[in-house]
């Protein structure tokens, strides 16, 4: 895909990611449902932030984490969120900008805290967060801007966004947008609750805007309320132009009209820490994608980028990705 600054451009929450490693006694002390996310207000974040052990800060969120990913593999990410000018705020801007990551979304005039998410991961790998979303539902149609969508290959829009009625705003007005420059529009599901709430929202969405889907296992099969992963298969065939479906340490599925491509995982010594993978997995599909790659190898960019960021605590690659995927596929 050619005559673009940026390959894709993320639009999502911007959250710092507050990573801790815990037990799960900690989890049943302070009532939390293991392996889900959940949203909490500012008092609950400021009570479990006094009561967690050491932790790691660093930006986040799921789209901020994609395009965090695709940075690694050597393409040229935007990111659209906000924060407040704040301290958070300011962990948010200089971590992300530090790994080349184009990010300017004014933060003047945010009068609530800057959004974190606590990611708490047991010693199986699971991974349960609560996520105070602060200033990310301030992110309204204004900050969206025409030039950075129309010079971007691919807008990737996270679900999560959906709740906030401002920043639905905002991910219309963007895709509309990306439309209009002759672009593509692409779509994480994100969470399966998230689903739930806006199904039908979404499924004209896919439908009518979206060009690239993606989503594990239990969120396509939320989205057409079937029980088997196979029937989920068969609805999503034709509502876009191509779904990017994830399936554990099954692998991957991808639709494109009526071709199907089924891509083994990669090989993983030991599964630390689940969290992003999803997220990795979207960078590295986009990535292989943006640079003419068949639909298996985008696949398999996609599945190399998952299996860095399962193997260690933490959303962000810890190896570059770019000469992992080179070793890999032996290019």
């Amino acid at each position: 895909m050619t005559n673009s600054e940026f390959d894709v451009v993320g639009i999502g929450n911007a959250i710092v990611d507050v990573l801790a490693q815990t037990k799960d006694t900690f989890l049943e002390d302070n009532a939390l449902s293991k392996g889900t996310m959940t949203i909490i207000g500012a008092e609950t974040a400021e009570s479990l932030y006094a009561k967690m052990g050491p932790a790691i800060e660093v930006s986040g969120g799921s789209a901020a984490n994609t395009i965090a990913s695709l940075s690694s593999l050597g393409g040229k990410g935007a990111f659209v969120g906000k924060v407040r000018d704040d301290q958070l705020g300011d962990v948010f801007t200089r971590d992300i900008q530090a790994i080349g990551v184009h990010f300017n979304t004014p933060s003047q005039g945010v009068k609530t805290r800057t959004a974190r998410s606590f990611i708490f991961v047991t010693p199986d790998a699971e991974r349960t967060m609560q996520t105070f979303l602060g200033a990310c539902v301030e992110l309204g149609p204004d900050d969206i801007d025409q030039e950075l969508i129309s010079k971007s290959s691919i807008t990737y829009l996270e679900g999560y966004l959906w709740d906030p009625p401002r920043a639905k705003e905002a991910f219309l007005k963007a895709a509309q947008m990306a439309y209009g420059a002759g672009r593509k529009v692409s779509l994480s599901l994100s969470d399966p609750f998230c689903v739930s709430r806006h199904r039908d929202e979404f499924l004209d969405l896919i439908t009518n805007h979206v060009n690239i889907l993606f989503a594990n296992e239990e969120e396509i099969k939320s989205l057409y309320q079937v029980e088997s992963f196979d029937e989920a298969l068969k609805q999503v065939r034709g509502h876009c132009d191509i779904a990017a479906l994830t399936r554990g340490v099954n692998g991957s599925v991808i639709v494109a009209r009526d071709d199907v491509h089924v891509v083994d995982a990669e090989k993983v010594d030991r599964v630390v820490d689940t969290t992003g993978a999803g997220d990795a997995y979207a960078a590295g599909f986009l990535y292989g994608y943006t640079k003419g790659n068949d639909l298996h190898v985008c696949a398999r960019l996609g599945g190399i980028a998952a299996a860095e960021i399962i193997s260690h605590y933490g959303a962000r690659p810890e190896t570059e990705l770019a000469e992992l995927a080179a070793n890999t596929l032996g290019q």
